[in-house]
C-alpha cells in the first residue's frame, strides 16, 4: 500500500511506522519526497511511502513522519466478496461532503474514482483543501483514481499538464508496466482493474494503446474472473452534456475491450448518472460491456439535467442527481451494482441490478475460440 501525505516541514522524514495494534509500530518503511511549483504557488513536501507486505483483510495502525496523529487502514480481502465504492467528479461542495458521508456509511473495501478530483482549476491551494476534505476516508481505505479534464491544468509555454495531479496522486503505474501515471492497472481479490487516460494519447499508434493491448493479454480470467475498466469521458452517453466527446477513444479502444470481454466500464465527466445494457459498437450485445456514467459526486458546476429523447435502446436507467455507486462482487459469477442518490441527507438506493460475469456466460471462451479460428485461417 502506498501512503501519501504532505508536510510544510521540508526536512520531515518520509517514514511510515505501522503495526496491527494501536500505538505499537513493529515495522517501518521509508519512501520518497517531491515538491512542485506552479506560478506563485509552492507545494509542501509530498511524501510517497510504500508499506508492506501486508496481510489481507486486516486493520493496520500507522503514523507518518515519525510524529503526529495515528491513522488506521483496512486492507482489501484476498478473495470474494469485495465491495467497491464509486464516485467521480467530486469537487469540494456541500454535495461532495454529503456524498463522502454516504460512502463512509457503506462497508466498502476500495474507492474507485473515474476522474475530476479537486476542481482546483489552476488554484493550487484547492488541492490542499481537497486533501483535507477526503483524508478521513482516503487514509482508511485505498483510493484508486484516474485523471479527468480538471486535472490537466496546463498553461501553454509555461506549464505542462497534470503537474499537480501526478505529484500528489501517484498510482501504481510502474508496477503495472505503464510509462505514465495517467494509465495503469492493478488486481484486488479476483478483479483486474484497468484505469485509462481520456486525456493521454489513445490512438492505435500511442503508447497507451500498446500498453492496454499488452495488459489485456496478461489477464488470467481464472485468477481474476472479473475485468473492469475506468476512464473519465463516457463512450455511451445520452445526456446532452459532453455529447460525443468520447467517440474517438471509443473507436480506437472499444474493440480491444470487447475482445477481452470487459465486464463493466465506469466513467464520469457528465454530471449525472446513467447505466447501459450490455452493448458494443452502439448495438445491444450479450457479450458487450455494461457502461455506467457516475460523474455525480458533487462538483461545483452542478448537474447535467437534459437528456436526449427518445432514450436510446442501450440506455437502461438515467437520472440527473448527485450520489455514489456500490459494486459488491459476490463471487466469480455474480455482482450487485447499486446507485445511491443523495436525498434528504439519506443515501437512497435508486437503481440496482445483478450483473453476471462474462466468464460465466461463455463469452470469454467464445471469443477465445473465434480468435483461435482467425489465427488458423490462411
Amino acid at each position: 500500500m502506498r501512503v501519501t501525505w504532505i508536510t510544510d516541514d521540508k526536512s520531515a522524514p518520509s517514514i511510515v511506522e505501522y503495526g496491527t495494534l494501536p500505538g505499537q509500530y513493529h515495522s517501518v518503511a521509508e519512501g520518497e519526497t517531491k515538491s512542485y511549483s506552479y506560478l506563485f504557488y509552492s507545494s509542501g513536501m509530498i511524501h510517497h511511502t510504500v508499506i508492506g507486505p501486508l496481510e489481507h483483510n486486516s486493520v493496520y495502525y500507522y503514523r507518518c513522519g515519525g510524529q503526529g496523529p495515528e491513522f488506521q487502514l483496512k486492507t482489501p480481502p484476498a478473495q470474494f466478496p469485495i465491495t467497491f465504492a464509486v464516485a467521480g467528479d467530486l469537487g469540494q461542495t456541500g454535495w461532495t461532503k454529503s456524498t463522502l458521508d454516504h460512502i463512509d456509511q457503506c462497508k466498502y473495501n476500495v474507492h474507485l474514482l473515474p476522474g475530476d478530483l479537486s476542481y482546483a482549476d489552476y488554484i493550487q491551494h484547492r488541492w490542499d483543501s481537497f486533501g483535507r476534505l477526503v483524508q478521513p476516508l482516503a487514509s482508511a481505505r485505498p483510493w484508486m483514481v484516474t485523471q479527468g479534464n480538471h486535472e490537466v491544468e496546463s498553461i501553454p509555454l509555461l506549464k505542462d499538464g497534470f503537474v499537480s495531479y501526478n505529484s500528489r496522486w501517484k498510482m501504481p503505474f510502474e508496477e503495472s508496466g505503464s510509462s505514465s501515471n495517467l494509465y495503469y492497472s492493478f488486481e484486488v481479490a479476483g478483479v483486474h482493474i484497468i484505469m485509462l487516460g481520456s486525456y493521454a494519447d489513445y490512438d492505435e499508434y500511442s503508447e497507451q494503446y500498446r500498453w492496454l493491448k499488452a495488459d489485456l493479454s496478461k489477464v488470467d480470467r481464472k485468477r481474476t474472473p472479473w475485468l473492469l475498466v475506468l476512464f473519465h469521458v463516457p463512450w455511451y452517453n445520452s445526456n446532452t452534456a459532453h455529447q460525443g466527446e468520447g467517440a474517438d477513444m471509443m473507436t480506437a479502444m472499444e474493440p480491444l475491450l470487447y475482445a477481452a470481454s470487459v465486464d463493466l466500464v465506469l466513467a464520469g465527466h457528465v454530471h449525472a448518472y446513467e447505466r447501459s445494457k450490455r452493448v458494443y459498437n452502439g448495438r445491444l450485445d450479450p457479450c458487450g460491456s455494461v457502461h455506467i456514467t457516475i460523474g455525480d459526486g458533487g462538483n461545483k458546476e452542478g448537474l447535467a439535467a437534459r437528456y436526449i429523447n427518445p432514450q436510446p435502446i442501450w440506455s437502461e436507467f438515467r437520472e440527473a442527481s448527485f450520489g455514489h455507486g456500490e459494486l459488491k462482487i459476490i463471487n466469480s459469477s455474480h455482482a450487485f451494482w447499486s446507485w445511491h442518490r443523495n436525498d434528504d441527507d439519506e443515501p437512497v438506493k435508486s437503481d440496482d441490478i445483478w450483473i453476471t460475469s462474462l466468464t460465466s456466460t461463455g463469452c470469454v471462451d467464445q471469443k477465445r475460440n473465434e480468435l483461435r479460428n482467425k489465427l488458423m485461417t490462411p
